[in-house]
């Protein structure tokens, strides 16, 4: 069933959960019972989002509404440096780098890169989101420094991991371009607090700004993302755009017509009530390769809790994990299909490919290959990717199908808000804190301590590691 956006007729994400539910999995699936018997809990979840939308941690439900300035600048600064700059570097971890990474793969050519300058719709585009110096040592091979915009994305200023590459990039700027080096960075981060902001205004660097109420894994859709797209030619206004029309898709209460509300409900029952702890994201595109790698960073950060809200230990959250269809239907299916019954798998599916690629006749004394010729490559992706639902269907495993009729700036921005609204229902429903991060900033503490920062947090952590249990040199073979 084909949907379009009532107000600007744009083509809709569908989501088909027929192979969730009983009807097809008898009492592998979920009864439409149960998705009803959580209708009061679903409706104080929409509440709850509602109510606060736009406040706390919750800004990212007003950016496609509320950046009409903030996107002409992006505009034009992105022009400019398509003028002036041969390649682009963003430096950023986590929601920093997945999401300029996710939407440069799914809207741009996939050797975008390798292009020459005058089919390339914006400059080379680099996301440097791991400190192996390898890989560091790496980049310089490639880019010309001299010739290189480099956009520095951190909130507090204080990410070891991207701090550090900026020490490195400015001694090389200051190095290599001496006096205007300032101009090759872009800071984007909070307005007021944080060292990256003293150092922009102190150095004079251009400026974006994270949004205080907007957290790094639902940042996509602000400067963070907005900027990287726009500088390769992205269309950003119609991400906006899209993002508006799945909100106004989900402005009900009722379970079964709010698209990411129901998927947060099943997936609650998955997670609780049916040791269903892993998801599995299967997009059949390389298109979508790296939207399966962005959401499980938005889904493992929000829902891995160990307290509720009201402070009782729970240690909830589903695992995600990535997979491409068709490259893992020979590396991952057989556990899929046959193996333990924990898993819930998400296909992604594109209705409409952005060309067509046909399959020659020809080996005709091989019927298995034969048979080929005459079809397609868009063809046989989605008869790959019925195989594997039927196949998961047999073997009464649960799979759900996320369609995007086309591949375009719209359809992307859809399926940012509906997994981000799904993230945010589904936090609710488990009466966890989506927003925060404790996990994170234990492992960030201790690295810090390991490296020697004086500070009193730091030192604690340093004295508390020198007690753990010792290492056994049996165990060390």
């Amino acid at each position: 069933m084909d949907h379009q956006c009532k107000e600007c007729m744009a083509p809709q994400i569908e989501l088909d959960v027929n192979h969730m539910m009983a009807d097809a999995l008898g009492d592998k699936g979920i009864c439409s019972c149960c998705v009803d018997k959580m209708k009061d809990a679903a409706a104080k979840a929409y509440q709850a989002v509602t109510e606060n939308r736009g406040t706390g941690w919750l800004g990212w439900t007003e950016l496609p509404y509320n950046q009409e300035e903030i996107v002409a600048d992006i505009e034009k600064t992105a022009a400019d440096v398509r003028r002036d700059f041969e390649a682009f570097v963003v430096l950023g971890i986590g929601g920093s780098a997945l999401g300029p990474i996710a939407i440069q793969q799914a809207l741009n050519h996939l050797h975008y890169n390798e292009l020459p300058d005058g089919k390339r719709p914006g400059p080379r585009f680099y996301v440097e989101d791991n400190i192996d110096p390898e890989r560091m040592a790496a980049l310089f091979d490639v880019i010309d420094v001299q010739k290189t915009c480099f956009n520095i994305i951190t909130k507090s200023g204080a990410t070891a991991e991207t701090m550090s590459q900026y020490l490195i990039l400015s001694t090389a700027l200051k190095e290599k371009v001496g006096e205007g080096w300032q101009k090759h960075i872009i800071a984007t981060t909070d307005h007021e607090k944080g060292n990256l902001i003293r150092l922009a205004h102190q150095e004079g660097f251009k400026l974006f700004y994270i949004p205080a109420s907007v957290g790094g894994r639902f940042s996509e859709l602000s400067p963070v993302g907005l900027l990287p797209a726009a500088v390769c030619g992205i269309d950003i206004r119609g991400m906006l755009s899209g993002a508006k029309c799945m909100d106004n898709r989900c402005k009900s209460d009722d379970v079964w017509q709010n698209p990411a509300l129901l998927e947060a409900v099943l997936q609650y029952i998955c997670m609780q009530e049916m040791g269903r702890n892993v998801q599995v994201v299967m997009p059949y595109a390389d298109s979508l390769k790296y939207m399966a790698d962005w959401f499980c960073q938005l889904w493992a950060e929000s829902l891995g809790k160990n307290v509720t809200r009201d402070g009782q230990p729970c240690n909830v959250g589903q695992t995600p994990t990535k997979a491409l269809g068709v490259t893992d239907q020979h590396s991952q299916l057989q556990l899929y299909t046959e193996g333990p019954y924990d898993k819930v798998v998400t296909l992604m599916k594109v209705g409409s490919f952005r060309c067509t690629t046909e399959i020659p006749h020809g080996c005709d004394e091989f019927k298995d290959v034969a048979f080929l010729g005459g079809k397609t490559l868009n063809q046989l992706i989605e008869a790959e990717r019925q195989g594997t639902e039927y196949a998961l269907y047999k073997a009464g495993r649960m799979s759900q199908t996320i369609t995007l009729p086309v591949v375009n700036a719209q359809t992307i921005g859809q399926l940012i808000y509906f997994l981000e609204l799904t993230t945010a229902y589904a936090g609710e429903l488990l009466n966890i804190d989506a927003f925060n991060q404790p996990g994170v900033e234990e492992s960030k503490i201790a690295s810090y301590a390991v490296l020697g920062n004086e500070s009193e947090k730091y030192a604690k952590k340093r004295e508390e590691m020198t007690h753990r249990a010792e290492r056994k040199a049996k165990y060390i073979l």
